[in-house]
């Protein structure tokens, strides 16, 4: 079977990736279920940069179809921050927790529409003839007043949708395929390798 690498180690984004893209025929491999052990630096500037950086690598490094993703939660009460540095925002091991907490204490006491927030998804696909591409998904919601939700990962148990009423944490797997930045990017490059591959 054809195989995909998608630059990442990351075992719940690998859950929701392999979700959204089973029925490609292809065998889609986190970096570590593909033998490579390596540190990439991300020194983009936005979400695109950084996402071809990593397919990229991968793709020169394996000489097969790599695919990548950037993301991060912007919070417009703090300038959008942290952005692209989602990931290392307060330190690279400090844990989703305490950053957690220091986002809902930055938004403490403002009126719901003040607390507006979206996560950025951009999805880039690198193929060995050098052709590179990229899809974006956004999903909008709020900064909520608690940490609440089980399911997700990172910034998920904070972000607020008020349209569903609760947490993107407390969403089902499939509900939040759906509606989420990655779902909506990954859904996209799904539609595209379709008519590439």
């Amino acid at each position: 079977m054809n195989r995909i690498i998608f630059a990442t180690g990351n075992e719940g984004k690998m859950k929701e990736i392999r979700m959204i893209l089973a029925d490609l025929d292809y065998q889609v491999l986190s970096m570590k279920e593909a033998g490579i052990d390596i540190d990439i630096v991300e020194d983009g500037t936005t979400f695109e940069e950084n996402a071809i950086i990593k397919a990229r690598t991968i793709m020169e490094m394996t000489g097969e179809i790599a695919l990548a993703d950037d993301s991060g939660l912007e919070v417009d009460a703090m300038d959008k921050a942290p952005g692209v540095y989602s990931a290392r925002f307060m330190g690279e091991n400090t844990s989703y927790d305490i950053k957690n907490k220091y986002i809902l204490d930055q938004v403490k006491g403002l009126p719901l529409e003040k607390r507006s927030a979206r996560f950025v998804c951009v999805i880039a696909c690198a193929f060995p003839d050098g052709r590179i591409f990229t899809t974006k998904g956004i999903f909008e919601g709020f900064i909520g007043e608690d940490i609440a939700g089980e399911n997700g990962f990172g910034y998920d148990p904070i972000f607020w949708l008020p349209e569903f009423g609760c947490t993107s944490a407390e969403l089902s797997p499939e509900d939040k395929n759906v509606v989420s930045h990655r779902g909506k990017a990954l859904n996209s490059m799904k539609e595209k390798l379709k008519e590439l591959l």
